[in-house]
């Protein structure tokens, strides 16, 4: 039986800084990815709340259904580095290959579903004027899901082989490019017409392209990563490991389904309540979500490193690399909520001058900042868990949190107990409190149990270690 005081003896700084060494390159590129949608923002904000409001209803919607794949390509990662680290590099070629098959596939049906969202609009009950901006910006963002998704899958195989940095400074310089991009179809420069919304959404569009392009490109250019590709091939697919990613995947794009669709849930009911109040929730959205994408960096650094540590069947480092992981995003967590409360003003008043928008989404922000705690705590022991290759239960614990407890909280707290806005936001916190401490007593339970780790669970017989 596993004793927790030998292991609260032995998780040492060094263990912290290691997953933090690995993770920082993923904390920057995943801020990277976020900032492209702030700057968007930032830069659609002198247009109004109208154009606001559609921004962030669109870019709801359209996460809502990219979380999908975003999830199922969440597990590469942790499956590159178990099957890095039994030696078996010529499996890796396969995982990879797989994946951008899995991307592309993913990418067209999320454009898909989006192209048809668009169709029928109306059911979301928006003012006119945001529902028109919202459907435009939505057909065109829709389409950059194709190159976003093969990004991501060859950006989570070289994270799980431990290479994350290159992903990382191609995020940025997207990043600046967007800016530049935005600057000139948004406002019409250099002769090209003023787009507005539109712009912003080509830029969007574009950079992504350019992402995509350029982690393929580095990919089978770099020496460090082809020795681990030595039978690559976009043609090579192998129902077994695709299977594996899809059965791996789909409840954990499932995870992110049911937490990002509670907030785009909370965007349409907002919307009910004003264009001022989904303006507000907007920018506060916004702003958590930096957060939250260094959070989730963490996450995704946590299963790494668990994941690395099953394929060697060593339960200390399991605990002591998920524990680092949980810290680390603790603090930081807890430093952002700190810089929300006591600046909450001047961080609204970056995107909007609107004083009725300003004064709301300020109001937002103080409990942003604290249901931030439990937004860091979540999204890594989900991360954790994902490294365990554990996500059935997981994605029921997720689908309570959010639908049962914090989407209804919220909407009960908003109208019949006229709390607004900020009742929307009250009952999603209480949705992340819960899911924090579930998924969390969920990690230790499992990753504690000597059960988990005997020859049925981890020692797979060999047809079962060919799928992977």
């Amino acid at each position: 039986m596993f004793k927790r005081k030998h292991f609260l003896f032995t998780l040492q700084k060094k263990d912290i800084f290691s997953t933090l060494q690995l993770s920082y390159p993923i904390v920057v590129g995943q801020i990277g990815l976020v900032l492209m949608g702030v700057t968007d923002t930032l830069m659609v904000g002198p247009l109004g709340a109208s154009s606001l409001a559609a921004s962030g209803l669109a870019n709801a919607i359209f996460f809502l259904f990219a979380v999908i794949g975003i999830g199922v390509l969440s597990v590469v990662s942790p499956m590159t580095a178990a099957t890095k680290s039994r030696g078996e590099t010529e499996k890796c070629s396969l995982i990879l290959s797989n994946s951008i098959q899995i991307a592309l596939i993913t990418g067209v049906l999320v454009f898909l579903a989006l192209y048809m969202i668009g169709q029928v609009f109306y059911i979301f009950r928006q003012k006119s004027d945001v529902e028109a901006l919202a459907i435009s910006y939505l057909n065109i963002i829709g389409i950059s899901a194709i190159p976003m998704f093969v990004f991501l899958a060859v950006k989570n195989f070289t994270d799980g082989l431990s290479f994350t940095k290159v992903a990382m400074i191609v995020t940025f310089v997207c990043v600046l490019l967007n800016v530049f991009f935005n600057w000139v179809l948004i406002y019409g420069k250099f002769g090209f017409p003023q787009l507005g919304l539109d712009g912003a959404g080509l830029a969007t569009l574009f950079c992504r392209i350019l992402m995509g392009l350029g982690m393929y490109g580095y990919a089978l250019n770099s020496p460090r990563i082809v020795r681990f590709l030595p039978n690559f091939s976009l043609k090579n697919y192998k129902a077994a490991i695709f299977n594996k990613i899809l059965k791996l995947g789909l409840p954990a794009g499932f995870q992110y389904v049911f937490e990002v669709g509670a907030f785009a849930g909370a965007s349409v009911i907002i919307g009910w309540l004003g264009t001022h109040q989904l303006a507000a929730h907007q920018i506060a959205i916004n702003l958590a979500s930096i957060t939250y994408m260094v959070a989730s960096g963490f996450a995704a650094a946590g299963s790494i490193k668990v994941g690395d540590a099953l394929g060697e069947k060593s339960q200390e480092k399991i605990l002591k690399f998920g524990s680092a992981a949980l810290i680390l995003s603790g603090a930081f967590m807890i430093l952002s909520c700190v810089v929300f409360i006591c600046m909450n003003y001047f961080l609204v008043g970056l995107y909007i001058k609107d004083t009725s928008v300003i004064n709301i989404a300020a109001s937002l922000m103080i409990i942003a900042g604290f249901f931030q705690l439990s937004d860091g705590i979540q999204c890594v022991a989900l991360g954790a868990l994902r490294g365990l290759e554990d996500v059935n239960l997981p994605t029921i614990i997720t689908f309570f949190a959010y639908w049962v407890v914090g989407l209804p909280l919220g909407y009960v707290m908003a109208f019949p107990m006229g709390l607004d806005v900020e009742g929307i936001w009250y009952g999603l916190s209480l949705g992340l409190a819960v899911s924090a401490i579930f998924l969390t007593v969920r990690f230790y339970i499992l990753a504690g149990r000597k059960s988990f780790y005997d020859t049925s669970r981890v020692q797979q017989p060999k047809e079962v270690l060919d799928m992977i």
